[in-house]
């Protein structure tokens, strides 16, 4: 049972498309299949269907990358950061497809990824992810993440909708671009 800010995974799905909603980490983890150490996301504070999505991650000194990245300068990779976005626009898009435990959503691109300030241990990532294209197989995503109000990366990323079950080689055939 989740708490009153919280929402279940049955009704982000059958929510209105207007309807604006929460997700706390179970409810994320009935969704994403990503775990600890690669789940970038902690919670959702705003979840417009098929729109937009706004995500948290809470960035700590305890995170695997800081031993390595670097040990005395601690930042977190960018490419996590775009990862972070990725993940945020799979959740979107996850809560569209009722038969998502037999699916993947595979990132298939990044465009336009830019980084403007270093994220380190203490900040909190808010990514904003907005749909620019969608057909049930694949989209097309423009997020932001932000740290205290300023942008620290941004990124177009895309994506496709896999069987669980197909192999490497024919999930890199799946990734033509939208």
């Amino acid at each position: 049972m989740t708490d009153t800010n919280q929402t279940t995974e049955a009704s982000a799905t059958e929510a209105p498309a207007s309807a604006k909603i929460e997700m706390g980490i179970g409810d994320i983890f009935k969704i994403l299949p990503h775990r600890y150490p690669f789940l970038l996301i902690d919670r959702v504070i705003e979840l417009v269907r098929m729109k937009s999505i706004v995500a948290l991650k809470n960035v700590t000194i305890t995170e695997p990358f800081f031993q390595g990245h670097f040990p005395d300068k601690p930042i977190m990779p960018g490419v996590l950061i775009v990862e972070a976005i990725a993940q945020a626009g799979g959740l979107l898009l996850l809560t569209e497809v009722p038969n998502r435990d037999e699916m993947l959503m595979m990132f298939t691109g990044i465009e336009k990824a830019r980084f403007r300030r270093p994220v380190v241990p203490g900040d909190q990532l808010r990514i904003e992810v907005v749909v620019r294209a969608w057909r049930m197989t694949a989209a097309r995503l423009e997020g932001k993440a932000y740290v205290d109000g300023q942008v620290a990366a941004e990124a177009t990323v895309t994506c496709r909708l896999v069987p669980r079950n197909m192999g490497a080689g024919a999930a890199e055939a799946a990734g033509e671009n939208l």
